[in-house]
């Protein structure tokens, strides 16, 4: 696993401020240790504007420009965690870097990580963030997240941080057996994170799906920019 150095920051970036952020995740569910001290440790002002840097550690979504936002920490924590109950992914694909904040809570908790990215002004201001970050255990691919990245699949999880109305098939082909797909699903204003397992034995296989909670994600869309 890579180590995170990250800023401590002043104000309203502090530790202290950090550690409120902490406390109300755990408030909210959030026990993973490991995950709760990702959220802790990610500078998640260096991946918004500055003028939205004395709200980054607020427990909310945040624009981030190109119609796109940052992820509310509770709901990053949330799809981490959940790739990680009952099992220990080393080699997970993420469909959407977006600022890359997700990259950077996820990164240092697994072995590979495989991020996809629509839109390249996004990913390039995100490379440069987490690369400041040192996190050399990243795989960046401009590229559209409804056909994944094949050339590197099976993945032992999948997490994807744009809602689409279905699952795309591409995703559950590359999936190993017994990986799972983190997802949101649905229509703007009625979407639903869930989780789908790959099940392989004797018999075939099949795809297990577990409901996680309401979400409201961007869509998302096929095609680059």
């Amino acid at each position: 696993m890579n180590s995170l150095s990250a800023s401590n920051g002043i104000g309203m970036t502090s530790a202290r401020t950090r550690e409120r952020l902490v406390q109300k995740l755990r408030e909210q569910g959030i026990r993973n240790p490991a995950v709760l001290e990702q959220i802790r440790n990610v500078p998640r002002h260096l991946f918004v504007d500055e003028a939205l840097a004395t709200r980054a550690y607020e427990n909310t979504a945040l624009p981030i420009g190109l119609g796109q936002t940052i992820s509310q920490p509770f709901i990053v924590a949330r799809m981490t965690e959940a790739l990680f109950e009952d099992a220990e992914p080393r080699k997970v694909l993420e469909i959407g870097t977006g600022c890359g904040y997700q990259t950077a809570v996820l990164a240092p908790l697994v072995k590979f990580l495989y991020s996809v990215e629509r839109i390249k002004a996004l990913q390039d201001r995100a490379k440069q963030v987490l690369s400041s970050l040192n996190l050399r255990n990243i795989y960046f691919r401009h590229g559209d997240g409804f056909r994944g990245w094949a050339g590197h699949a099976p993945y032992d999880a999948i997490i994807c941080a744009a809602a689409p109305t279905e699952v795309p098939m591409a995703l559950l082909k590359q999936l190993s057996p017994g990986g799972r797909l983190i997802i949101p699903i649905g229509p703007e204003g009625r979407q639903e994170l869930i989780r789908i397992t790959r099940r392989v034995d004797a018999r075939g296989e099949e795809f297990v799906t577990q409901r996680l909670g309401l979400v409201a994600f961007v869509p998302l869309v096929q095609g680059v920019r």
